[in-house]
């Protein structure tokens, strides 16, 4: 006979019974190393008329994955528990009802460094967690536990949710079983997938919380250059004596890093601990062989509620309206403000509040600004992504209307920057395309967006939505039936940002057998996709591009197929091929192809092995080959490496025979691991002006128009080109009226980087981890042509201001604490091209710069109550990265020295 009153029955040494309730219950008392727990046969039991007494604590630290204590932000909850058995299951030891209470609750800092800067110092707890959150918390819940799992968790209805949840995640520490294996549990934090460690005299318990299943607002950015990579972890360690906790320590991490800038990085450590601390005599057991009986006999008023943790929001007091916040914000989003980086911290902020506005209160300051701010007002509503704000400016806005093209412009730019697009954004869209508009640009515009948002969803696993497959069907069949020039060349837009599998037979049709801008379009969207497309049956007909089998091709068509081939695992005889048809080009494509060869040796290249084997042979390697003069040239760098991640540029300039400039193509591109973003493109192109300098055009490009454009690609997102001229009565105009000033080919406010993740901490507390990135850009570009100094430039200018915030914070209504991470930066990025045919060959010379830029880095944490008491922590770091100029190949700088040789220092002493 034991101290509590069992008998005992010992077997044969082997097995150990007691009676119990007229039973006899047999246990294993030496199970098999990892397989069961001294003392009972699945979960935890409690024994009859016993009062088990424990105290309960769950503390939570913020910070940037340091680990130091001193640096962290953070609080702990206590109190004593009460845990008794209330029924037993006559049929069935296993099934048991229990009783958990909470009592002398208290809170506190983690960080006892705190001192008098505490929040919690001099207030007591109904004073921190207000006297009806304490009474409620303080209320007993019942768990219902058949064979150690939650059956039914019952509450009382209507307490507060946050309430409710703390007591979950104590409840939750009693599901639990003796053996070891892998399952699915439901607990405070979901549906999850479990696995138990079974020992000697503990147990472990691992919950694998990327599988759990609770429902949960959130958001990320498909392209990884841009996510945000987050881990979690959950350990429970049950230490075990007689069939019941001794003690329990969980301890769960989330932690947070975006991928292309770490050092916006956090770290939410939750623990809760659990320890008995004596057992006493308590109330004898209820009889009954229906549980639902029991509950109701001890009170009518017990609810079942879900075990899963519910959300809930805090209310904000006194809290500014949208007006008011936008009255705040909008000194910052003045245009002469926009190269500040105070701009783009001021519109991530403003997003976050028109989120949570309703379409009549985003309408009314819509309706209410002036232009010079509205369209900055149009980037930030737009980029809210909800229905509201969507609802709000597709009825601001009038498609019919000529007088606001540039809201228009800005909205559409927006939506193909989205960051998660839903069907409802594309099916606005191509229900605005179905419309009539007063700007034929603007409707090419939202056909080109519309193929931009196709990618998107369809990269999220959207490609079945009723939207997406409505819009695939009006690009792939606008693109068949399209009868005028610029249908063909929208469609082809469209289809370059959409990179529809199903639309490359279409393009290679267009790069075969279309004219020259449609031809280089439909090889330019070729060239976008990723290389397990590019097949052996497209490069076909890539290579007959290439070397004109069909039909004389324009060398900006030709160079781009060649591009593509030898970017695409390309086979000994495509690249021996090439290499042979150097030095039967015309003089500058014979250049560029050779530069083209250089550079992909040089930067190592996936391709530059094949190259180096075919360059084995020497009629492929040769003097006469590889001598070719000219001015065109193809370059690669790095803008900045690390381990983990690069940045590169490509510069790539084409010349006609006459030396005036063909196209020139500036590329930059960001890679993490396997995962890469092309984050933008700037391409120069003119034709047809030979006739300025009185050249030969070369061949097959004897008919062409005068003609000179820009296009871009922005962050993945080919957009509209802009024409600088257009036939040559259009050029002598504005060759005569020319003032010098670019034409802007994007301008506005980008929300880049958008992820947001709410999380159910198992003990019961709200966390939330936010990533946002944007930055106000401002390409431009120019094409000069001064016939009296026999000289053209051009100039393609960026400028970027980027802001970035991280922040985590974690909530129990009643106290919140949180970590917030930022940083910021202005900078510019400029090419110049200068072409001098004052003689002959001409002098060409390239520059590309980089401003200085100042880096400055923010690091902010807090404590704060609902009361309003507040402890707050800053930290800013600044630096200068200084400015530099990109180098190029040799021979550019070598001319540059001629273009821009310094004047002769003069040797007269005197006035004459």
């Amino acid at each position: 006979v034991d101290d509590r009153g069992r008998e005992f029955y010992v077997g044969r040494g082997l097995e150990l019974g007691f009676l119990e309730r007229d039973m006899l219950i047999v246990v294993s008392v030496f199970p098999p190393q990892g397989k069961c727990v001294l003392g009972h046969t699945t979960g935890l039991s409690l024994n009859n008329d016993r009062l088990y007494k424990l105290t309960y604590s769950t503390e939570v630290l913020l910070d940037r994955g340091k680990g130091k204590l001193q640096d962290s932000v953070g609080y702990r909850i206590s109190s004593n528990v009460d845990v008794v058995l209330l029924w037993r299951n006559p049929d069935g030891d296993d099934d048991q009802l229990i009783q958990i209470t909470m009592k002398d609750v208290n809170v506190e800092n983690v960080n006892q460094q705190r001192g008098e800067k505490s929040i919690f110092k001099g207030k007591n707890p109904p004073k921190i967690i207000r006297k009806e959150n304490l009474e409620a918390l303080q209320r007993p819940v019942l768990l219902h536990l058949i064979h150690g799992k939650v059956k039914e968790f019952y509450s009382y209805a209507n307490e507060p949710v946050a309430i409710e949840n703390l007591k979950r995640g104590l409840a939750s520490l009693f599901q639990m079983q003796l053996s070891s294996g892998t399952t699915s549990e439901v607990d405070i934090s979901g549906d999850c997938k479990v696995t138990y460690q079974a020992h000697q005299d503990k147990v472990i318990k691992i919950k694998a919380l990327d599988s759990c299943k609770i429902e949960r607002s959130g958001f990320t950015t498909s392209n990884q250059v841009l996510g945000v990579t987050s881990k979690a972890t959950s350990v429970t360690t049950y230490k075990i004596e007689d069939s019941f906790v001794i003690a329990v320590l969980a301890e769960e991490t989330h932690a947070f890093r975006m991928n292309s800038l770490q050092t916006i990085a956090g770290k939410i450590i939750s623990k809760q601990k659990l320890e008995l601390k004596t057992t006493e005599a308590g109330p004898r057991l209820m009889s009954g062989k229906q549980v639902a009986a029991i509950i109701k006999a001890v009170d009518s008023e017990y609810k079942a509620l879900p075990i899963v943790g519910q959300d809930f929001q805090s209310k904000c007091k006194r809290c500014p309206s949208l007006s008011e916040h936008w009255q705040s914000t909008r000194k910052h989003l003045q245009p002469d403000n926009l190269s500040k980086a105070e701009a783009v911290r001021s519109f991530l902020a403003f997003i976050q509040h028109l989120r949570t506005a309703t379409r009549e209160e985003i309408l009314q300051i819509l309706k209410a600004e002036n232009k010079e701010v509205l369209p900055q007002l149009v980037d930030a509503v737009t980029s809210a992504q909800t229905s509201d704000s969507l609802d709000a400016i597709l009825d601001f806005l009038d498609f019919k209307s000529d007088s606001s093209i540039i809201l228009q412009e800005r909205f559409l730019y927006a939506c193909g920057f989205a960051s998660h697009p839903n069907e409802e954004l594309l099916r606005g869209l191509i229900s605005k395309f179905k419309g009539s508009f007063a700007s034929n640009d603007i409707r090419e515009t939202v056909m080109i967006i519309i193929g931009a948002l196709v990618k998107k969803l369809c990269q999220n696993e959207g490609c079945k939505l009723k939207a997406v497959v409505e819009a695939k069907k009006l690009i792939l069949g606008g693109l068949e039936r399209a009868e005028k020039k610029e249908d063909t060349m929208m469609y082809l837009l469209a289809l370059k940002n959409a990179l529809l599998p199903e639309g490359i037979p279409l393009l290679l049709k267009f790069a075969e057998a279309g004219e020259g801008p449609v031809s280089h379009l439909a090889t330019t969207a070729l060239q976008r996709y990723d290389v397990s497309f590019i097949t052996d049956e497209v490069k076909k007909t890539l290579n007959r591009i290439y070397h004109q089998n069909r039909k004389v091709h324009e060398k900006t068509v030709r160079t781009t197929a060649a591009a593509i081939i030898l970017n695409n695992n390309p086979s000994y005889i495509e690249v021996k091929n090439i290499l042979l048809s150097i030095g039967e080009l015309p003089k500058e494509m014979n250049k560029y192809m050779l530069t083209l060869v250089q550079d992909i040796l040089r930067f190592e290249m996936p391709a530059s092995k094949m190259v180096r084997r075919v360059l084995k042979e020497m009629v492929a390697h040769n003097y006469d080959r590889f001598s070719k003069s000219g001015s065109s040239s193809a370059y690669t760098g790095y803008i900045e490496r690390t381990p983990h991640s690069a940045s590169t540029y490509s510069l790539d300039i084409l010349y006609s025979g006459s030396g005036i400039l063909r196209r020139s193509n500036l590329n930059i591109f960001q890679y993490i691991g396997k995962a890469h973003l092309h984050s933008s493109q700037v391409v120069i192109e003119a034709q047809g002006l030979e006739a300025l300098i009185a050249a030969t055009p070369d061949e097959g490009e004897e008919n062409l128009d005068s003609y000179a454009g820009m296009s871009a690609i922005l962050f993945d997102v080919q957009l509209r080109p802009v024409t600088f001229f257009n036939g040559y009565s259009d050029l002598m105009s504005k060759m005569l009226s020319a003032s010098g000033d670019p034409i802007s080919v994007v301008k506005g406010l980008i929300l880049l980087i958008d992820h947001s993740q709410e999380l159910q901490l198992q003990s019961g507390l709200k966390a939330n981890m936010d990533v946002q990135g944007g930055l106000a850009i401002d390409i431009s570009g120019a094409m000069e042509f001064s016939l009296w100094y026999r000289e053209s430039k051009t100039r393609v200018k960026t400028r970027v201001a980027l802001a970035i915030t991280g922040s985590i914070t974690v909530d129990s209504s009643f106290v919140k604490t949180g970590l917030e991470i930022s940083t910021e930066t202005e900078t510019g990025l400029e090419f110049i091209s200068t072409v001098q045919f004052s003689q002959y060959p001409f002098l060409v010379c390239m520059q590309m710069d980089k401003d200085g830029a100042p880096l400055r880095q923010f690091e902010t944490k807090y404590e704060r109550l609902s009361t309003g008491r507040g402890y707050v922590s800053r930290r800013r770091k600044e630096s200068l990265i200084a400015g530099s100029e990109f180098p190029l190949h040799q021979e550019n700088s070598e001319m540059c020295k001629v273009v821009f040789a310094p004047e002769p220092a003069s040797t007269s002493s005197g006035w004459f």
